[in-house]
């Protein structure tokens, strides 16, 4: 199974395929979006959307886990985030691919084993698990760390239906 993971952002998106055959996972592609700093937000937006449709559309994912919106102070900030949530979400029904929501706390939990984890320390155990000698940006980390966590999780569903 191939899972799209999404570290959703307006200004860096970051995303990681991580294909899982017979317990083992294998990262099979992962990086950043970044739009131009410099063109209006909506165009920001535009561009988060149609490399979500170009990295779905190549790879053909079957499923996408994105990291649930959180509470943040800036609100302003927030509403940045949904709009790229939106257009990301947007992109996953457009081609088909079934979505599936975590909040940070449950990512940080299944990849590092404690919810209130930094963001190095995702990272580290994300190259450990996935045996990868760098990860570029942290927000990639954060992407394949969801893509993690919805493996684990799904496997760990399927076993306790199995077992009932």
């Amino acid at each position: 199974m191939l899972v799209l993971g999404v570290d959703p952002g307006s200004r860096i998106t970051g995303f990681g395929l991580i294909n899982k055959e017979k317990n083992e996972l294998t990262c099979v592609h992962s990086g950043y979006i970044s739009p131009p700093a410099k063109i209006p937000f909506y165009e920001r937006i535009y561009f988060i959307f149609e490399s979500m449709l170009d990295i779905m559309n190549n790879y053909h994912p079957s499923e996408m886990a994105i990291e649930d919106m959180f509470y943040a102070k800036n609100v302003k900030s927030s509403l940045k985030l949904g709009h790229a949530r939106g257009v990301i979400l947007t992109a996953a029904v457009k081609c088909g691919v079934r979505i599936f929501e975590y909040t940070p706390l449950e990512i940080k939990k299944s990849v590092v084993g404690y919810g209130r984890a930094d963001k190095e320390q995702v990272r580290t155990m994300v190259k450990v698990i996935l045996n990868l000698k760098s990860i570029s940006c942290l927000d990639t980390s954060d992407a394949l760390a969801t893509a993690i966590c919805h493996l684990n999780t799904t496997h760990y569903l399927t076993t306790s239906r199995k077992s009932s």
